[in-house]
């Protein structure tokens, strides 16, 4: 799907068809959505610019994903699709500025996204610029990030709590579920790390690139953006050790939930031990043993039954092993 935001009082979304393709030339800013190749080859041709492919766009090299050619700058970066959900995905996006127009193309709908163009009908006249428009797409990015961030802090708080202060024994941690949400919020600041990096190089190149066309107030804009990426990127990387490390705290209370297991099944195996000791003995078929005819032999073995197995649970309880 194209669609094309044009300039009046406020930014106006027109989706493009080929009975009004000619608004494209006005466009400020042409949006590509799960572009088909129809759509990429009606944007190469009226626009004069070429479109890249998805895998293009997956390139990890800088400089394939960060250039200039001729006057036309090409910026891609990963941004971050349905982090709310149990699913989040992580894609590859392009800027592309040419003639002060802004396309961009992107095979996902980050969040991100959908906040920009919500602050569009904010922007004054003065902003209707591609140049504008791509330092307002970073903040709002930066801004999202910001809050997955925050949103990954809070869970891991929450399972901090849950892992290091339940008191009551009657409360049974579900240990499967909690290593699948802590991986769950692992690979979610995982994406935003890979994002932040995307982004910091992109807004460094951009700022290269572009900077004599900006005034003293872009430049700020531009300098607080990277500010707040190495900011953010601290914060994910202490993220990350937080959920290393509450990986390990869980997988040490697994084994301390076993070995309590295993705990027990040693003792009732002590304790029990005994007692069938002397139940063997007194169950062989000799005629000689004594106790056979003795009438108070019964009640003998199975006193004797009884004390060998409370001696050594008196002695696990005195050494507090139980």
């Amino acid at each position: 799907m194209i669609t094309a935001y044009l300039s009046q009082d406020k930014l106006q979304p027109v989706v493009i068809t080929h009975e009004n393709q000619v608004m494209l030339h006005d466009a400020i800013w042409v949006d590509l959505v799960h572009p088909s190749k129809e759509e990429e080859m009606l944007i190469e041709n009226l626009l004069d610019v070429d479109i890249r492919t998805r895998e293009e766009m997956q390139g990890i090299e800088p400089s394939s994903r960060l250039y200039k050619e001729n006057d036309t700058v090409f910026l891609t970066a990963n941004m971050i699709a349905k982090s709310d959900s149990s699913e989040p995905k992580s894609d590859a996006i392009t800027l592309i500025l040419k003639d002060d127009k802004l396309i961009t193309v992107r095979y996902i709908e980050p969040q991100a996204f959908s906040l920009f163009i919500s602050q569009l009908p904010k922007l004054s006249v003065e902003c209707h610029h591609a140049t504008h428009l791509i330092i307002a797409l970073l903040e709002a990015t930066i801004d999202r990030l910001a809050d997955i961030s925050e949103r990954v802090g809070r869970n891991l708080d929450d399972y901090s709590r849950t892992i290091f202060h339940t008191t009551s024994e009657k409360i049974k941690l579900d240990y499967k579920q909690l290593l699948q949400e802590l991986g769950a919020n692992g690979d979610l600041n995982a994406k935003s790390w890979e994002s932040l990096v995307s982004f910091n190089r992109l807004n460094s190149f951009f700022a290269q690139v572009v900077a004599s066309k900006f005034d003293e107030e872009m430049q700020s804009k531009l300098a607080s953006l990277s500010k707040d990426i190495v900011a953010l990127r601290d914060q994910v990387k202490f993220l990350t050790s937080k959920v290393n490390f509450l990986l390990d705290a869980t997988l040490g209370m697994v084994n301390i939930e076993q070995n309590n297991i295993i705990k027990i099944f040693s003792i009732a195996a002590v304790i029990f031990l005994p007692p069938t000791l002397i139940a063997s003995i007194y169950g062989m078929n000799f005629h000689m043993i004594p106790e056979l005819d003795w009438k108070f032999g019964y009640p003998l073995s199975i006193f004797l039954m009884l004390l060998s197995g409370w001696l050594p649970y008196k002695f696990f309880k005195v050494k507090k092993w139980l």
